[in-house]
């Protein structure tokens, strides 16, 4: 994490993307977005990994929550659990390298206005990455925990369950941020002249 940012700009501190980033998104707010002419097939994927991100993240908290509240057993849950925590860690990952070395230059190039909000961007991917690292060291301690029952597996349960919710919360802000900078330049632009149809 760079300790030099702005805590207004920093991952887990702010509620949107500065004033100054948002005046493409001003001129093409997401209500429009759908519909525009520009939104080709590669920010449609794109936007649809965003989606998956999301909705695999709300079935990972909604399998805790199964879990403690006895709607699911230990075995079960890990059975279901491990898999799908697996691909939406590494998917991330790999997500996050692609835009890191090929999406966000392409960006960067296009609108210079925004550079700041792509030095944002690869600020969040960092403490993202802290955060999976967290996630699957405290899984690895839940998983551990759970052939055992108990006290032992409550708290690492609930220990787990704050650091997920921490994750997701970073990265709902994070996705939203991201379309809300990136999609503009796209619509403004269109895939074709930015090289990326």
């Amino acid at each position: 994490m760079n300790s030099t940012q702005d805590p207004v700009t920093l991952l887990g501190t702010r509620n949107s993307l500065p004033q100054d980033l948002q005046t493409l998104l001003a001129r093409y707010p997401r209500a429009h977005w759908q519909h525009h002419a520009n939104l080709g097939e590669m920010s449609r994927f794109w936007l649809q990994r965003h989606d998956m991100f999301r909705e695999i993240g709300s079935a990972l908290s909604g399998g805790i929550t199964d879990l403690r509240e006895g709607r699911k057993n230990s075995g079960e849950f890990a059975g279901w659990f491990a898999p799908r925590l697996q691909f939406f860690l590494q998917q991330l990952t790999t997500h996050h390298h692609i835009e890191d070395n090929h999406y966000f230059p392409v960006f960067q190039r296009a609108e210079k206005r925004l550079e700041k909000g792509f030095v944002i961007l690869e600020s969040d991917h960092h403490i993202i990455h802290d955060f999976l690292g967290r996630t699957a060291a405290s899984a690895n301690e839940m998983f551990s925990a759970l052939a055992g029952g108990g006290d032992r597996e409550r708290r690492a349960v609930s220990s787990y369950a704050e650091t997920n919710q921490q994750l997701l919360d970073l990265l709902r802000r994070h996705l939203e941020d991201e379309e809300d900078l990136i999609i503009p330049i796209v619509l403004d632009r269109g895939e074709d002249r930015l090289g990326i149809g």
